[in-house]
């Protein structure tokens, strides 16, 4: 026993000196000089490029402010008229800045229009209602990426220009006990069968209809937008959700989620051109995602998410930390993580989608990046379960190739520290289309399981880490065009396990890896 602990002690101690070296050599941010707390006052230049995103500047606003209090405001009653009124007087004059001063003020839905700065001061909060009538009419949204006609958002905006949601205030969904949180927000059993129509798609609560719980910020068909500095909390459903938006903003914004269903903190669905900087979020669901629509409604529209940039932010709490998906129909391409910091996520960096929800998802970039205490550190997670997928959950029998059938590939990570995840690697791949073309690359990695599943693959390339684990078992199944080179294992027994099986592996490689590798070849 004594001999056991020396040599753990031995392991750990040399893993702390990679470490160290690693974030000395390449950066790697740390806890302390990420999220909303270190906003700076500018964006700085990009750190890397790899698709010529251009660098987004802030939308301008005239020199202009309303104050809604000193406009007859009273914190008794809900603001939600008076501060529709005052938008739409301020957009009509030119724009300019709308405030919410300090104090605790109550509101239905806000709808945001062009040249308007909507913001908060610091000690402001505003309380949005759970009645489903302060969310009427019903309004032009998509709702997991199918469009509808229905609540929108708490602050809502559809084909605006130059629009902004700022400050130091809060946000705060209703109280936990209102009818409203009793609705579901599932749309699975929609994506079976709606009208054709979007304007029939009628999800409003009344007349025995639907209700889908608005969204806190969500602008759709916009451009030019702004959300900085805020808190929200107590959500419904998503927190801040672009949609159809070019040149989107997301800088220093704190979400508090956590315990609520689905209560993602920022997703991003079929935008071009997005950067989201210094942000801290602690969510019930996932914190960081990227969709392109789903199914056949989002083959009909057509639009990807691309170019976008996530840099320096946090992710606590949360299913994952940078998500692409599970909505994909449409593509998702161009996404650049980097100095990001996973600290308590269930999933470091996950990949989503299912057999039906179509579209590409490529060209995904992560680097210089920390996980502190995760579950799994990246998972490929395609199929889904058999609860919410029936059939299609399961890997075989082969499905035809359609346009329904997603595709994940090209996919790039470098540059990273793990100090702590229960496994570096889960991932279940569709067979008939192979997730495929990934580098995992120069990193330090602590882990109590190395990968107890990686099935369907085609091109993986993990090489010049520094892998330690309380385990020693990798698990291959129906995997094609696997190199590990470069890698450097502390494990127990000084000994890789390698489990192959399946019909359709081949070409599995090794090269200058320590320590001895074993392979099973399983029927």
């Amino acid at each position: 026993m004594f001999l056991k602990n020396c040599i753990f002690l031995c392991m750990i101690f040399t893993l702390s000196n990679v470490v160290t070296s690693m974030a000395q050599d390449d950066n790697i941010s740390s806890l302390s000089e990420v999220g909303a707390e270190m906003l700076p006052s500018t964006i700085a230049p990009y750190q890397r490029n790899p698709f010529n995103i251009p660098l987004l500047k802030y939308p301008v606003f005239p020199d202009y402010s309303v104050n809604i209090e000193e406009r007859g405001a009273v914190k008794s009653e809900p603001v939600t008229e008076l501060v529709n009124q005052l938008i739409a007087e301020i957009s009509n004059r030119g724009g300019g800045k709308l405030i919410i001063p300090e104090g605790k003020w109550k509101s239905g839905r806000i709808i945001l229009k062009s040249n308007v700065n909507l913001y908060l001061d610091e000690g402001a909060e505003i309380e949005f209602s759970g009645n489903a009538e302060d969310y009427l009419p019903s309004v032009f949204t998509a709702h997991e990426g199918i469009e509808i006609m229905g609540a929108g958002a708490f602050i809502y905006a559809c084909g605006e220009d130059n629009i902004a949601v700022t400050g130091k205030g809060h946000i705060y969904g209703p109280q936990m006990d209102v009818p409203v949180r009793k609705n579901s927000n599932s749309i699975a059993w929609l994506e079976k069968e709606f009208p054709a129509e979007v304007d029939k798609r009628i999800f409003d609560g009344m007349e025995g209809r639907r209700f889908f719980a608005p969204k806190v910020i969500s602008p759709i068909n916009c451009r030019n937008v702004l959300i900085e500095g805020i808190t929200i909390g107590r959500c419904l459903f998503w927190n801040v959700n672009p949609i159809y938006c070019e040149n989107v903003i997301i800088r220093g914004i704190t979400v508090n989620s956590v315990g609520i269903p689905s209560g993602d903190g920022i997703d991003i669905t079929s935008c071009k051109n997005v950067l989201i900087e210094y942000c801290t979020m602690n969510c019930g669901d996932d914190c960081y995602a990227l969709k392109g629509g789903r199914d056949k409604d989002g083959l009909r529209i057509g639009k990807p998410t691309e170019n976008a940039i996530i840099r320096y932010c946090i992710a606590k709490a949360g299913h994952g930390g940078v998500t692409i998906g599970s909505e994909t129909a449409g593509g998702i391409k161009n996404i650049y993580a980097y100095g990001c910091v996973f600290d308590g996520t269930q999933i470091g960096i996950r990949f989503k989608t299912r057999r039906p929800r179509a579209g590409v998802s490529e060209n995904l970039f992560y680097e210089n990046f920390r996980m502190i205490n995760v579950r799994d550190a990246f998972v490929w997670d395609l199929l889904g379960t058999p609860q919410f997928m029936g059939d299609l959950a399961k890997r075989l029998p082969l499905r035809p190739i359609t346009e329904l059938t997603p595709e994940v590939k090209n996919i790039h990570i470098r540059s990273f520290i793990i100090e702590s995840a229960k496994r570096l690697i889960v991932a279940n791949g569709i067979p008939e289309q192979p997730f495929s073309n990934v580098v995992i690359e120069s990193g330090s990695i602590y882990c109590k399981k190395l990968i107890p599943t990686m099935n369907d693959f085609k091109g993986f390339t993990m090489r010049d880490l520094s892998i330690t684990s309380d385990d020693n078992v990798i698990n291959l199944l129906d995997g094609r065009d696997l190199l590990l080179d470069n890698i450097r294992f502390t494990l127990p027994e000084n000994k890789l396990y390698v489990y192959m099986k399946g019909e359709m592996i081949k070409n599995i490689e090794f090269k200058n890896i320590q320590p001895e590798i074993e392979i099973i070849k399983e029927k």
